[in-house]
């Protein structure tokens, strides 16, 4: 017995210093990963996202969706013209500047089987030919058919040999935060490229220092540079949004990505099909946020919703009843907890639409019919002649001699400040008649960055006088 407890005594000793022994000279080095190493290259690193397999029992398939509307997806290319040589031996050898083609690249999604596409305004801002490559490698030639710079989005068109694969609206209001999408486009050039996530939040607003107020989806679907312009979709297929833009200080993803609501998209589409131009609707408030301060200045006791803080004269607010201190909580039975909620519902909606608007006035709720009015643009700066032009009435206009027009309300650039131009008339521009701004911006704005302006101007004189600009 002695002899068999002697022996197990040594074998465990054994076995414990082989092991030693192992750990010490044998087993390999750990791999450490540096996250903040300097090398560019790519690399692919294998990884488990445990937040997949933690609700993989909700048995979500995007594969339907994926193949519903990745051949709806297209590849958006566009070139410009660039008359700067690129260096002084080119401008020395060609004898001066040369045009030169420059290509940017993005997304699009058809949304009729006979070819129209939607995309980003900044996809396509600037280009002088547009070229739409099909998931089939069917490529067309563009064109634009309207734009809205201030929503980016932009309306194209092809005229395709077949009738084409597309992707149905769906109503972005339905959409639900942490609801599961799908991200379709061609970022970094990698064409029909799938992404999925959910949606993180909505009605985001990026730009509330210039209140130039957006409504964005926000999605942690990855989206990079290329899939602008393209589909974010939930899982039945259906277009809930238009990839827009992404914050981050790298120039790639890093987690928040943003889309304007389908809803949005589809109304400036319709607008722009049949009236050439977006009819952007108003309710007729100006508004100030709800804090401490106005809390107690106004004698409100809700923390959410839209502090009126003035009532625009002859506008459906003030037709409808609606007052200096009511706080909008609901438009059309839609929770208002910020301005972003209200411009965004209001994006998608036209003037003369009655909305079901519900108030807090006195601590009593009530429900006030408001009709949409049509917003004006009053003015509207001409950058490339460095003025600001604004309406005036029919009366100020003929004193000058003329019936059409409109006046110079301000020099922008220090040289036109040298002159006295302010109340001036500008009657037309590139021999078109001009009787508003919005005809001024339809102008100017349908130009190539590339080609001369003329400015008719009439003088206090009445005299007309030409001047010509060129980029």
């Amino acid at each position: 017995m002695k002899r068999f407890l002697s022996l197990l005594g040594v074998a465990i000793l054994a076995g414990f210093l082989t092991l030693v022994s192992y750990k010490i000279f044998l087993e390999p080095a750990p791999v450490v990963v540096n996250e903040s190493s300097n090398n560019t290259r790519t690399q692919l690193i294998p990884a488990a996202y445990t937040a997949l397999n933690a609700v993989s029992n909700t048995n979500t398939d995007f594969t339907f969706a994926a193949e519903k509307t990745v051949n709806a997806v297209v590849h958006v290319k566009q070139y410009g013209i660039s008359r700067s040589p690129r260096n002084l031996m080119e401008f020395f050898r060609n004898g001066g500047p040369q045009e030169k083609r420059i290509q940017g690249a993005g997304s699009g999604v058809i949304i009729t089987e006979d070819g129209y596409i939607v995309t980003n305004n900044h996809v396509i801002d600037g280009a002088s030919e547009l070229e739409v490559t099909l998931n089939n490698n069917k490529t067309y030639k563009a064109e634009v058919i309207g734009t809205a710079e201030q929503s980016d989005i932009a309306l194209l068109k092809i005229e395709a040999d077949e009738k084409l694969s597309y992707i149905p609206f769906g109503d972005s209001n339905a959409a639900k935060i942490g609801e599961w999408v799908l991200a379709v486009g061609n970022p970094f050039n990698l064409t029909s490229t799938v992404t999925a996530g959910i949606i993180s939040a909505k009605s985001r607003d990026l730009n509330e220092e210039d209140r130039n107020f957006q409504s964005f989806i926000q999605t942690d679907a990855a989206i990079n540079p290329g899939n602008s312009g393209g589909a974010l979709v939930n899982t039945k297929g259906e277009l809930i949004g238009i990839n827009t833009a992404i914050t981050s200080q790298t120039g790639s993803y890093v987690g928040y990505a943003f889309a304007v609501p389908s809803n949005n998209a589809r109304k400036i589409v319709e607008d722009i099909l049949e009236y050439g131009d977006v009819q952007k609707a108003i309710i007729g408030i100006s508004t100030i946020p709800i804090n401490a301060a106005t809390k107690e200045e106004y004698n409100i006791t809700t923390s959410q919703g839209v502090l009126i803080a003035n009532v625009e004269e002859n506008s459906g607010a003030e037709k409808a009843g609606l007052q200096k201190g009511d706080v909008i909580k609901e438009i059309d039975g839609l929770p208002i907890n910020k301005f972003s909620d209200l411009t965004g519902y209001l994006n998608s909606k036209s003037p003369d639409d009655v909305i079901a608007v519900k108030i807090i006035r006195d601590d009593e709720k009530i429900d006030i019919p408001v009709i949409l009015s049509k917003y004006v643009i009053q003015r509207y700066n001409i950058n490339d002649v460095g003025v600001e032009v604004a309406n005036a009435p029919k009366e100020y206009i003929q004193k000058f001699g003329v019936d059409h027009g409109v006046v110079i309300s301000q020099a922008l650039s220090p040289k036109m400040k040298r002159y006295n131009l302010k109340g001036l008339v500008i009657s037309e521009i590139d021999g078109k008649k001009v009787d508003n701004v919005l005809e001024v911006k339809q102008i100017i704005e349908s130009k190539h960055p590339q080609e001369d302006l003329t400015i008719s101007l009439i003088d206090r004189n009445g005299e007309k006088r030409e001047f010509v600009f060129q980029d």
